[in-house]
């Protein structure tokens, strides 16, 4: 009879969010075989297994890492704010992207394949991960993580820990740190105009060509004159040219210094920014709404089916 540690315990929570007392009697049964133990658990409670692994991780940290001229910027989520104070999960975060900067792992997946260990698991920063889920109680995942070793120097700035910027830069650290924080602040898609990206351009310019048209519809259904065709193109690539420089950073006002533009600021202080990388927890990502009244109908519903 293998014998049934509690980090294997701990593990098999994690996969399948099943109680602990049912994930030790499971692999017990499997003697120790932690993909049959997961079979037994999944026969013996459907649907209630495997519900961790699936919860949406839509809070989480952004945290970072530099030493030597290398530095990284890495997403780690969770399900709850709650868990982002845990000092399991924090230890994890920051470890991963310490690793990051290290070793330049390829993808995520590279990524927990790295050797590491934590609060008795291991032996690989993945196998950490999955133990701390089963620990803690909820999904845990590294979304995404981007790595500096080009030669430059690197600013950096953490808003809390929700929010990651690292600028690439040469000239006064003084500048370029204060850039790191208009980044965090203003939120811009791209160094220029010219860098924003081509879709974004197309559904600003869609956008501005919508409203042109629903207020030449307002104006015909007034009774008033519709401008020319001319002069709606022109409303409408000065609204695409407004948006360009809302969006580009060397175009945005300087949050220090209103007067002065980003690129004018950089300019005074001898300083050229050649990148930066932008983090906020849980962009793009959709977080589940809760409806109770329907959750308790789907309850209801189960019920008088299995009856």
């Amino acid at each position: 009879m293998a014998a049934i540690t509690a980090s294997m315990v701990a593990e098999l929570r994690g996969k399948t969010d099943a109680p602990m007392m049912e994930c030790k009697r499971a692999l017990t049964e499997a003697d120790g075989d932690m993909a049959k133990a997961e079979e037994i658990l999944r026969v013996k409670l459907g649907s209630k297994a495997g519900k961790a692994a699936g919860r949406i991780t839509a809070e989480g940290v952004v945290t970072c890492c530099v030493e030597g001229g290398v530095g990284a910027l890495l997403e780690v989520n969770c399900e709850t704010d709650f868990v982002t104070k845990n000092d399991s999960f924090l230890g994890l975060a920051n470890a991963a992207v310490a690793l990051i900067a290290k070793n330049n792992p390829a993808d995520v997946a590279a990524l927990g394949a790295l050797p590491y260990s934590q609060d008795g698991f291991g032996p690989t920063l993945e196998d950490v991960r999955k133990g701390l889920i089963g620990k803690i109680g909820e999904n845990m995942s590294f979304r995404r993580f981007k790595r500096f070793a080009s030669g430059g120097k690197l600013a950096t700035y953490l808003h809390g820990t929700r929010i990651g910027v690292v600028v690439e830069f040469e000239g006064d650290e003084t500048a370029a740190k204060d850039v790191a924080m208009h980044v965090a602040a203003m939120k811009p898609v791209a160094l220029s105009s010219a860098d924003v990206p081509d879709d974004l351009v197309a559904r600003e310019r869609s956008v501005a060509a919508a409203k042109a048209a629903e207020d030449a519809a307002v104006a015909t259904a007034a009774g008033k004159p519709v401008q020319s065709a001319e002069i709606v193109a022109k409303r409408i690539e000065g609204g695409v040219q407004k948006y360009l420089k809302e969006v580009s950073l060397f175009n945005q006002a300087f949050v220090k210094n209103d007067k002065l533009t980003v690129e004018q600021m950089l300019k005074a202080a001898g300083t050229n920014v050649k990148g930066f990388t932008l983090y906020v927890v849980g962009e793009g990502i959709e977080k589940k709404v809760d409806d109770f009244a329907a959750e308790v109908a789907a309850q209801v519903a189960a019920a008088q089916q299995a009856s």
